[in-house]
């Protein structure tokens, strides 16, 4: 058997499959199908099969293989720029039917695609957020707050990262795909849109499949130069016992504020279910209990509540002013103040780290991280280390996928200036920016239906942007 056999072998092998996907082209197209922009559908496809495929290799390692071994970061860093790229085209995509109308023949096109591109952001986000480190705990606490003022709290917590890898690796994924089939098959049965208005001169061609093929290559190299050169940051996650060890009379009088409830987490404004526990249970009294059985100490919490009322007020506060004062937890240890002591002893525990294992342990799940993320950021250690990387308040920690400048969230760019604009509104809740949100998406989703708003583009004249000579052969002939 010759080389020529061995491809005839394979070729008869592929032959089924390339038969199959040659019956899913669109054969015909006007004159200006074949330009990039108007072919921008295929390479999201292709940007979805390198989404699907690294990120199952990924699925298959596990979270240590991606965040640190070279190989598991090079395909993180694959993941990052093909999903960049992705939400990128489809901005492009949503712009180039925008502007040339083509909501106005394809209505339910257009209603998918809008559905299509709120999913893409979500699994965007939902991406950071299990892709591991201080860079997912920033971006799932603000995150967190997103989600809690649309009122689904309860329903999306990305503080639960079991939670969050089910919408990003099945719960989305089958959406979108069942979308996309419904969104092609729509557009492959009536072909491209065609120009509505009569000033525009087409005919139909062939599609040239040859030249989409090429930038298809184009679009996979370009990702996965971006991939080499600017490799998918990673830095460590923050500890309760780092934040302890950094500053452990911040992390006593956080304690307090846990026990009494007055803390952020407690006090926290939009009423759902994921911060509906109560912090003196989960913060001080349960990891306190193991401390005493594993330590064998005395329990100060008993003696503190043997206490009268007064006597517990007055506790309390000499031992939040003391230790609001930069107390010695050491010295702490010696006070005739139960809570005083009780409180020092937590903190040593959580400066060794078995308390943030307690604490992660009293959850149903170990995946799910919410009581110790938001005990980091009641102790304003995880704003602090946001600050020093790049990632600026909790809107801004939205926009930043990691610490270089070049890896930006960009399309969070209005909300978050929505929250930054709103944060000095007193009666102003998330609840607001949450339903700002999704009424501008009704408003996308409902666009060709909404007199005067959807002749927005033609009275703009933005089709010539992609209607003209440079890209329509036909209008390069009649210029002629």
């Amino acid at each position: 058997m010759n080389m020529n056999d061995d491809e005839k072998g394979i070729k008869a092998f592929f032959k089924p499959i390339i038969g199959l996907m040659q019956d899913q082209y669109i054969k015909y197209v006007p004159s200006y199908g074949n330009s990039f922009f108007f072919t921008i559908g295929i390479y999201l496809l292709e940007l979805f099969v390198i989404l699907a495929l690294t990120g199952m290799v990924m699925l298959i390692f596990g979270p240590y293989w991606w965040d640190t071994t070279a190989v598991g970061t090079l395909f993180r860093s694959i993941h990052l720029w093909a999903a960049e790229a992705f939400v990128t085209l489809m901005f492009i995509h949503l712009f180039v039917n925008f502007s040339t109308s083509a909501f106005k023949k394809k209505k339910l096109v257009w209603m998918i695609g809008s559905v299509l591109l709120m999913l893409v952001l979500l699994e965007f986000a939902f991406g950071v957020g299990v892709q591991g480190g201080l860079l997912s705990q920033w971006n799932d606490k603000a995150g967190a707050d997103l989600w809690n003022g649309f009122g689904l709290g309860f329903w999306v917590n990305p503080l639960n990262q079991g939670a969050v890898l089910g919408w990003h690796v099945a719960i989305i994924p089958i959406m979108l795909l069942l979308l996309i089939f419904l969104h092609y098959s729509l557009v492959k049965k009536d072909g491209l849109s065609k120009p509505y208005r009569k000033d525009i001169p087409y005919k139909m061609v062939k599609a040239d499949h040859k030249k989409m093929y090429r930038r298809m290559v184009y679009i996979f190299i370009i990702v996965m130069v971006f991939a080499f050169v600017f490799s998918s940051p990673y830095i460590a996650p923050l500890t309760i016992s780092q934040a302890a060890d950094s500053n452990p009379s911040n992390t006593a009088a956080t304690l307090l504020q846990e026990y009494n409830f007055s803390s952020g987490t407690a006090t926290y404004l939009d009423t759902i279910d994921p911060y509906t526990f109560s912090t003196r249970s989960v913060y001080f009294s349960v990891p306190y209990s193991f401390y005493i059985q594993s330590a064998n100490k005395t329990d100060e919490l008993a003696v503190l509540s043997a206490e009268n009322a007064s006597q517990q007020k007055l506790d309390f506060a000499q031992a939040y002013s003391y230790f609001e004062n930069n107390g010695s937890v050491a010295n702490a240890m010696n006070s005739n103040n139960p809570l005083l002591v009780a409180t020092a002893e937590l903190t040593q525990m959580a400066e060794s780290g078995e308390y943030q294992f307690v604490v992660q342990n009293e959850s149903a799940s170990g995946l799910d991280e919410t009581y110790v993320l938001r005990f980091l950021y009641d102790t304003g250690a995880l704003t602090t280390a946001a600050t020093h990387y790049g990632l600026r308040t909790a809107q801004f920690g939205m926009l930043r996928v990691g610490a270089p400048p070049w890896s930006i969230q960009y399309w969070l760019i209005p909300y978050n200036l929505l929250e930054i604009e709103t944060a000095n509104i007193p009666w102003w809740t998330d609840l607001y920016n949450g339903s700002v949100a999704l009424l501008v998406f009704f408003v996308l989703l409902l666009f060709p239906f909404i007199p005067y708003l959807n002749r927005l583009p033609d009275k703009l004249k933005l089709y010539k942007l992609f209607w003209n000579r440079y890209t329509n052969p036909e209008m390069r002939r009649t210029k002629k």
